[in-house]
């Protein structure tokens, strides 16, 4: 990848009290490590709601997709609020809807079940990082 390919951004669920915020973070690791290691890179939730001004500035920068455990989606709001509209949005619990075979149950030790829909959740974070990233492209190519 050349000097002007941009980042793209994960901004992960940090809630702890539903499964689902255990499934967004264990995806977006498998994105940051496995999927898409070279186009991504991690925005720590808690340190971008706490005012780390690091954090913030990569977010109005660089294209973000937010991934939220629940319908509360205080990732995609926090960065709504202090950076801008994320590039996209993923909540688990819309994918559940669209996988009703996968039924998280656990936040401490994962099923195979559990970690099929993190899996899940990675693949769909994946080609949304590639959306961003082809949306990106075109808009550079159009400029020149």
């Amino acid at each position: 990848m050349g000097m002007a390919t941009k980042k793209v951004g994960i901004i992960s669920c940090s809630g702890e009290e539903l499964p689902e915020g255990t499934i967004s973070r264990i995806a977006t690791r498998l994105v940051l490590e496995k999927l898409r290691a070279e186009e991504t890179v991690t925005i720590c939730l808690p340190l971008f709601l706490a005012g780390s001004e690091d954090e913030r500035a990569f977010a109005r920068v660089f294209p973000t997709i937010t991934v939220d455990g629940c319908e509360k989606r205080c990732a995609e709001i926090g960065t709504q609020k202090y950076s801008g509209k994320p590039a996209a949005t993923i909540v688990v619990t819309d994918i559940l809807k669209k996988h009703p075979n996968l039924n998280p149950k656990s936040r401490d030790e994962l099923s195979d079940e559990e970690i099929e829909l993190a899996e899940t959740v990675a693949e769909e974070i994946a080609r949304k990082v590639d959306e961003v990233l082809g949306q990106e492209g075109s808009a550079r190519r159009s400029e020149s």
